[in-house]
């Protein structure tokens, strides 16, 4: 594991903390994890699946930290709180939620089917409302606690096929950010993370439908490795930042999109259409 120039500081600030972090078996998730515990945070590695999980925990346990694996299907409200509850008997308290699990489907709304539909909005979105349910009102007991929400780069500009991934991490910034104003005056803080492209199991296997094209191509040099968006995500967490946007392309592509809209639409529509003759 490699430490950065805010090590000192990132132990201080976890050393010791209680954190669950849903879709922690794999991509960002797992470095998330990895990374608190290196710091002293005691993790709950939670996953749909319950192997993945248990690799990341044991490794976690082998490198001198302490993490355990809980399997967890974040589309289930009761198996959501659950593991919070189970966690909070268990230590007391609960630091920080990080409502990290998410998937895509890859096509144009023309052929999508509705169960592609659902499948996107239970876990992006109803994940992360499930999860902030069964963790909020225990940190507004305690009067403190982090909520962390993943949403993506796409939560802020629009994503030529990739409409439910997109619909889902608008509706994610948007409840983030409003729940950060209801919770400031009750001592909890939210964060909404909105990476751009990362190197994850999403990225590299996207379920496609229709006439979808493979876009690894047009990605070049903008895509960064997860521990590095893991990294980038506790950096902004430990600073109370309440949108953490990254790499820099990302803020430069949502400030163009809110004061250049009409440009911004040619160029998604020059991305459709180089999608859809496959770069031809």
């Amino acid at each position: 594991m490699r430490f950065s120039t805010e090590s000192v500081q990132l132990r201080k600030h976890f050393t010791e903390k209680i954190a669950i972090v849903t879709g922690g078996g794999s991509g960002i998730g797992a470095r998330l994890c990895a990374r608190m515990a290196q710091w002293g945070a005691v993790v709950v590695v939670g996953d749909v699946a319950e192997a993945n999980a248990q690799q990341v925990a044991g490794a976690i346990d082998s490198a001198g930290g302490q993490a355990y694996a809980r399997q967890v299907d974040v589309t289930h409200a009761v198996a959501v709180e659950a593991l919070v509850n189970e966690t909070v008997m268990r230590h007391g308290r609960l630091d920080y939620m990080f409502n990290n699990a998410g998937v895509a489907v890859m096509g144009e709304v023309r052929d999508l089917a509705l169960d592609d539909w659902d499948r996107v909005v239970d876990v992006n979105l109803k994940g992360v409302i499930h999860g902030i349910h069964a963790a909020y009102p225990v940190m507004v007991r305690q009067q403190s606690g982090h909520i962390v929400n993943s949403a993506s780069g796409y939560g802020l500009i629009p994503g030529p096929t990739l409409a439910p991934y997109v619909a889902t991490k608008h509706a994610v910034v948007g409840l983030s950010e409003t729940l950060r104003v209801e919770a400031k005056d009750l001592g909890v803080r939210v964060s909404v993370a909105c990476p751009g492209f990362v190197r994850t199991p999403i990225l590299n296997s996207p379920n496609r439908t229709g006439s979808a094209g493979d876009v690894s191509g047009l990605l070049g040099k903008v895509v960064i490795e997860a521990d590095d968006a893991a990294a980038a995500i506790l950096s902004g967490v430990v600073r109370n930042q309440g949108l953490i946007v990254f790499p820099t392309y990302v803020s430069l592509l949502s400030r163009l999109h809110r004061l250049a809209p009409g440009l911004m639409q040619h160029a998604y529509l020059r991305i459709m259409r180089n999608m859809r003759t496959g770069g031809r």
